[in-house]
């Protein structure tokens, strides 16, 4: 396996996280079964259950981008220094953007999506 496809899947481990975190802070906050039930009539989400909910929908916007670049790299045959660097870049502006996400830091939160951003364009460049 690629170090490209290799980190798609640790990208695909850390939104997997991403998605239990606000579904467990639901659990913790509306009990099992409300959870369980249709979920027609739940209350609005708590200050951070509602910030995990967008961290895990920006993380999934951008593992869309993320896994169509690294496939198409994959199936063209494309693997440089450059491109490995640019998975790498973005698993872990990835990790940092969810840690700075979940704890509330602002400010700091749009530089490591961003870093995500150049991660994936690097990929790009060397498509191009």
């Amino acid at each position: 396996m690629t170090p490209e496809l290799t980190y798609l899947v640790y990208s695909i481990i850390l939104t997997f996280a991403l998605i239990l975190v606000p579904a467990t802070a639901s659990v913790l906050a509306n009990g099992l079964l409300t959870q369980a039930g249709p979920r027609d009539n739940l209350p609005e989400p708590g200050a951070f259950n509602a910030r995990c909910v967008r961290l895990r929908n920006n993380m999934l916007e951008n593992m869309v981008m993320f896994t169509g670049i690294v496939l198409v790299a994959h199936v063209a045959g494309v693997t440089s220094p450059m491109t490995v660097l640019g998975a790498q870049i973005f698993f872990f502006a990835r990790v940092l953007h969810a840690v700075v996400y979940i704890a509330g830091f602002p400010l700091i939160r749009p530089l490591f999506w961003a870093a995500g951003v150049v991660g994936m364009g690097m990929i790009v460049i060397e498509l191009l």
